[in-house]
């Protein structure tokens, strides 16, 4: 069964977005492209308002993920589960959209007898373990965020030590928003590892907005612009080019 690359968006937020497009406008986008969004929102002491809990349950649902509320200190951990289990996700979609094709009509994981359904699932967890997976991960910087990056800091390394223990490849990019200069601001590049970003963290600087529509698109354009870059490249130069960005 050939599943391709698996892609996905992560965004860590605890805020509501103040600028630029519709965050479900730019996530249903990134569905439509075959790009999974997860959103974690991050709380401290305080409970995240209703306005925001929407906007976080909402970009997930229109971006085919998953959601999922935690305090600062759950954060690395969770990271691990909604990447994980999002991947389950989609390789369950997978495999039900190749069930159909099999036995025709609407016919789902669900409706095998339970010895079929085992062995369909011990499909879908070696898949978990060895496709490709790309995952660009989104870190709200606003004002709000500032005492929680060195927290999402430790997630991210963690998560990038636990899926680099499948035997498939792994590429990892992250973006924060705002950034610096404008609304968006590339950290990292395609690597297979995270464990760079332990000196970037302490350079951050926070801001008061929160674009995440605009943070959105420009992953979504980070994905094709991979993508654009690989089709004019044969494979040995592709994987100097990916050594070497």
């Amino acid at each position: 069964m050939k599943t391709g690359t698996l892609k996905q968006i992560l965004l860590i937020t605890d805020g509501y977005s103040n600028q630029g497009e519709d965050p479900m406008a730019m996530a249903a986008l990134a569905k439509e492209q075959g790009i999974t969004i997860n959103v974690i929102g991050v709380m401290e002491k305080d409970v995240i308002d209703e306005k925001s809990m929407n906007e976080i349950e909402g970009i997930a649902m229109s971006g085919g993920g998953i959601s999922q509320i935690v305090y600062a200190k759950q954060l690395s951990q969770t990271v691990q589960m909604v990447t994980r289990k999002a991947m389950t996700q989609t390789l369950q979609g997978v495999v039900n959209r190749e069930l159909q094709q099999i036995l025709g009509g609407s016919k789902t994981v669900e409706d095998l007898s339970p010895e079929q359904r085992g062995e369909v699932m011990e499909v879908v967890d070696e898949l978990g373990e060895t496709v490709e997976l790309e995952v660009l991960v989104l870190v709200d910087t606003s004002a709000s965020m500032t005492h929680k990056l060195p927290t999402v800091k430790e997630a991210l390394v963690d998560l990038s030590l636990s899926l680099n223990a499948r035997s498939g490849e792994n590429r990892f990019s992250v973006f924060v928003f705002p950034g610096k200069k404008k609304e968006v601001e590339k950290l990292l590049d395609w690597s297979p590892n995270l464990g760079a970003l332990t000196s970037i963290f302490g350079k951050l600087t926070t801001g008061g907005i929160t674009p995440t529509g605009p943070a959105i698109r420009e992953a979504l354009s980070h994905f094709k612009k991979k993508r654009s870059l690989r089709s004019l490249l044969s494979r040995d130069d592709e994987s100097f080019f990916e050594e070497s960005v």
